[in-house]
């Protein structure tokens, strides 16, 4: 059984729409609008209880998955849904011991699922052009407890790609096209170039420089997520939906084209 420790992050959840990550402190307290809660009571308790606040508001204490962790960065750029970091993990095929090459860092949520997936002997390498963000990133990854398997650093991949054999080349950027030729010599045989990109127009430019680059299975998916409202004779599609958030531009590196 783990039990809750002081410096813990733990995940209060109230219901579906009202929930919060908080580090655990002894002599402090966490105010919400439904009364606050003695962090310090959770000590030594296991996760999974239900906790009253000074209003008599119960909370579930959970702890935190990585999708709370996503989910709950502070940010100053847009996150990826988890619908697409999903299938972005799937389709790049990576696991403990991978190592992968990322671009635009931005606020480290995609790099944190990145980390937990190659844990404990992968190395994510993330790097970005904006201070601001690689700053904002490290809190965020430190604060999840994977920062020993990610190595940040501004630098502009456009002008080359620091590495060799690496096993995914990941790129949230808006120019991945300028990176194709960069991340196909820094790619082992076999290995997974993917990008995000908001606008068709970025895929098209991407997919045409992958077409010049011995690169096979190169495809674009667009994902959508419809949640459904369960109840009782009222089972049925939510209203609102995630609908369009990026497409997903996908390849696979050989060491040349059969003819």
């Amino acid at each position: 059984m783990t039990l809750i420790k002081e410096d813990d992050e733990i995940y209060l959840v109230l219901d579906s729409r009202r929930n919060y990550k908080v580090q655990v402190e002894q002599d402090k307290q966490f105010h919400t609008h439904k009364g606050y809660i003695e962090l310090g009571d959770l000590i030594g308790q296991p996760y999974g209880i239900t906790v009253t606040s000074s209003l008599g508001v119960s909370f579930y204490v959970l702890k935190p998955l990585i999708r709370d962790r996503v989910l709950k960065t502070d940010r100053h750029t847009q996150v990826l849904y988890p619908k697409d970091i999903s299938y972005i993990l799937f389709q790049l095929g990576i696991g403990p011991g991978s190592t992968v090459v990322e671009a635009g860092t931005g606020s480290g949520a995609l790099t944190m699922a990145l980390a937990n997936t190659v844990r404990p002997d992968g190395k994510i390498y993330s790097y970005d052009i904006s201070e601001k963000h690689q700053n904002t990133a490290a809190k965020n990854i430190e604060r999840s407890g994977l920062m020993p398997y990610v190595n940040l650093a501004i630098l502009d991949i456009t002008e080359g790609i620091p590495h060799e054999d690496v096993d995914a080349v990941i790129l949230d950027m808006a120019t991945p096209w300028q990176v194709v030729e960069h991340a196909w010599k820094a790619m082992a045989g076999s290995a997974v170039f993917l990008s995000f990109s908001p606008t068709i127009e970025q895929v098209m430019k991407t997919t045409e420089e992958l077409n010049k680059h011995p690169f096979i299975e190169i495809e674009t998916v667009e994902l959508m997520l419809r949640e459904i409202t369960v109840a009782y004779n009222k089972t049925r599609p939510k209203t609102q939906m995630i609908g369009h958030s990026g497409y997903l531009t996908s390849a696979r590196k050989v060491t040349k084209l059969l003819e």
